[in-house]
């Protein structure tokens, strides 16, 4: 009976694999199902700063909700990510509009992917992995042509196995921006991460952005909050 047991689960361990390196740092980026708080600042070349709160849902690997709650002018406005499919909510609009993951809703470096992330495995193969200067250097390759960067360089800390550095590039290896991550922090639930994303760009010179994330929690979420019907209620959720 032992044995038999035993069998059973060698053949479910080669079923279902060893979690590949990418999926342990999605792990640690985000438990599967959250609620987080981030601060948004996009910071001018005159030194002039915008700053936005969002509040974010994410569930599985490629579900992500956010709801602007400042400042006044985009209050209730909502955008939904279901893989590499987004939607914008705009109150006074009353209905969800298309929008695309290189375009930016808050203006500044970051785009509308870097703002709803989804897990990087979801969108990226690794193709090559090597040591540098004490970090874990991973070369990755977009799945497909609809991904934001067609090329990403990621360094990683092997200790907390959380991205420093990840440099974006496209097809034809002209560099988009590098984002750099910042200030391990420990969250509830014992999520450790970075707390702070910054990111610069040879496209934007002299401009800057910054996210920081003030609260994040594991959170249960149905599947029905993840829809088009729902984005002008997320604020229900809260």
């Amino acid at each position: 009976m032992k044995k038999t047991l035993f069998t059973a689960l060698l053949v479910a361990v080669a079923a279902f694999g060893e979690p590949s390196i990418l999926e342990k740092i999605d792990a640690k980026m985000a438990p599967s199902s959250t609620e987080t708080y981030r601060k948004l600042v996009n910071i001018e070349p005159d030194g002039s700063k915008k700053e936005f709160l969002l509040y974010q849902l994410k569930k599985d690997k490629d579900k992500m909700l956010s709801l602007f709650l400042q400042p006044d002018s985009e209050k209730g406005r909502s955008t939904l990510r279901l893989g590499e499919n987004m939607w914008l909510y705009l109150p006074d609009v009353g209905k969800p509009i298309r929008i695309t993951s290189m375009q930016s809703v808050t203006g500044g470096v970051f785009n509308n992917s870097d703002i709803m992330q989804v897990d990087y495995a979801v969108e990226y193969d690794v193709i090559n992995q090597r040591e540098e200067a004490g970090e874990i250097v991973l070369d990755l390759q977009a799945k497909n042509d609809t991904i934001a960067y067609d090329k990403l360089i990621m360094h990683v800390d092997p200790a907390t196995l959380t991205p420093t550095k990840i440099i974006c590039y496209t097809s034809t290896g002209m560099l988009i921006k590098t984002l750099y991550f910042k200030d391990i922090k420990e969250f509830g639930g014992g999520i450790v991460r970075p707390a702070v994303i910054e990111t610069d760009s040879p496209l934007y010179k002299g401009y800057k952005s910054i996210l920081v994330i003030g609260k994040m929690d594991p959170k249960v979420l149905a599947d029905e909050v993840f829809t088009i019907e729902n984005m002008g209620k997320v604020q229900e959720l809260r």
